[in-house]
């Protein structure tokens, strides 16, 4: 036996492997930060909101930010023309997106992995009739398919929650059943069927788990469209309904007094855009971090 050392190198923890390679991204860990902040204030947002997002201050309508003459530290980012606080509104209208981006993607990817799953253990027959489905409802147009189902369905944001996650599933069951035929073809897979494993379990523990990492990104993207589609939804008048502090409801209540006001349009806006882009930018970490083929030595 020799005296030369023998180095072990210990494997990172998968925790700790995802972490590295998510930190290499830089704005993924500044979207990061932004979506914990806004998730945060989405489910604290009625306790740190400065007032009562629907009361009405009607000596103090369209009252301009503190630093433009006329503000007030009363109404930080002004008022709406109803005299309702911009800043509490903002706030609390954060856990209404926040809401509607969980729900959808709780549907949208709970319906389409299953879905997909099925086409892609099912017979050649009912995998072309699932996926040809799945190509009609993609040859529309998402937000006018999400139009035409809340027409149905009736103008409420619930129902908005319905339509858009209708929306999406195609895309979680295209790649779901991508993802299933890619790994049916592995040898482990092979041997559970040797070892005498049932379809439910080839299905959700054999090969589910290995199609995961593209499915969280979705999912994380789909949160950003959730809450677009909801926003456009309600600025149309067919999502939330006022006076409900949701951010698109915000900009279709004021955009009559957007040369007047630029204040009541601006924030929102602005509220829209840094949240959408912030996930977004955390959605290319998790890309990197998960798909193996982006990780860099």
């Amino acid at each position: 036996m020799t005296d030369t050392a023998q180095t072990v190198i210990e494997r990172p923890s998968p925790l700790r492997e995802f972490w590295f390679y998510f930190r290499e991204n830089r704005g993924a860990v500044i979207g990061l930060w932004i979506f914990a902040a806004f998730a945060f204030v989405a489910l604290f947002g009625p306790w740190i909101a400065p007032h009562d997002a629907t009361a009405q201050f009607r000596d103090a309508t369209l009252q301009p930010p503190v630093w433009q003459e006329g503000g007030s530290w009363t109404y930080p980012l002004g008022t709406d023309p109803l005299g309702r606080d911009m800043l509490s509104r903002l706030i609390v209208g954060a856990r209404f997106s926040f809401f509607v981006g969980i729900v959808v993607v709780s549907i949208a990817a709970t319906g389409g992995i299953l879905v997909g799953l099925l086409a892609g253990f099912a017979p050649k027959w009912v995998d072309t009739i699932i996926m040809r489905i799945m190509d009609v409802i993609l040859a529309f147009p998402s937000l006018l398919l999400a139009l035409v189902l809340v027409a149905i369905l009736g103008p409420s944001l619930t129902n908005a929650m319905i339509a858009i996650a209708i929306v999406l599933q195609p895309h979680y069951v295209r790649l779901t059943r991508a993802s299933v035929l890619s790994e049916r073809q592995k040898d482990y897979v092979t041997s559970a069927k040797v070892a005498g494993a049932g379809l439910p379990r080839l299905m959700f523990i054999t090969v589910l788990p290995n199609c995961l990492a593209p499915i969280i990104v979705q999912a994380a993207l789909s949160f950003s469209t959730a809450i677009l589609d909801a926003a456009a939804l309600g600025f149309l008048g067919m999502g939330a309904q006022p006076p409900t502090p949701e951010w698109g409801t915000m900009l279709a209540e004021a955009r009559e007094f957007i040369l007047r006001a630029w204040w009541v349009v601006t924030f929102p806006g602005l509220a829209i855009l840094v949240t959408v882009l912030a996930i977004n930018l955390m959605g290319d970490g998790l890309r990197d971090a998960l798909d193996p083929k982006l990780k860099r030595s």
